[in-house]
């Protein structure tokens, strides 16, 4: 259903555009492509893997640790008395908890990075766009990813990736 509606819009509008004037230029672009591999779009990715990953090898090690320390008090579960064990049992509950806690707002911060990074390159791009549109005469810019087919020289990815690249060559995130 969903992509029936997309081919209905997207002939409706190459229909409309074609009947309004034969002048009125129709382009595309590749979004995905612009936000995957423009220099601030690829810093941006690169940073928030590298992030993913060092915050992945510390909470794995923290698992390990947690294991360790959970193997060692059912080891000791005979030995100690049952106030004891459940004493460490708690606390190793509460350190499990707070591990839990931690891991999760670490990937909410990188998912909230991420979704500033396409925002910001988003707005940084969309004024780019508009001076194309200006200063070529184009009536209609479409996704790529709602095109079927067209003429190669119609699409401008690799002008508009080129022009963000000069605007914005990186992404502040911290």
């Amino acid at each position: 259903m969903k992509y029936l509606v997309k081919i209905f819009v997207v002939t409706f509008l190459l229909t409309v555009s074609t009947y309004a004037s034969a002048q009125d230029k129709i382009v595309y672009l590749d979004m995905k492509y612009i936000l995957n591999n423009s220099k601030a779009g690829k810093g941006a990715q690169d940073f928030l893997q590298k992030s993913f990953s060092n915050n992945q090898k510390k909470f794995i090690s923290q698992e390990e640790s947690l294991k360790k320390e959970e193997k060692d008090l059912l080891e000791k579960k005979t030995i100690l008395s049952k106030e004891e064990y459940q004493k460490k049992t708690d606390a190793l509950r509460k350190k499990v908890i707070d591990y839990q806690s931690q891991r999760r707002a670490s990937l909410d911060k990188i998912a909230s990075q991420r979704a500033s990074a396409r925002q910001d390159l988003l707005e940084k791009l969309n004024p780019i766009i508009d001076q194309y549109i200006q200063e070529n005469d184009i009536a209609v810019v479409m996704d790529k990813k709602d095109i079927i087919g067209g003429k190669s020289k119609l699409d401008i990815t690799n002008i508009i990736t080129e022009k963000l690249d000069k605007e914005l060559p990186s992404l502040n995130l911290k």
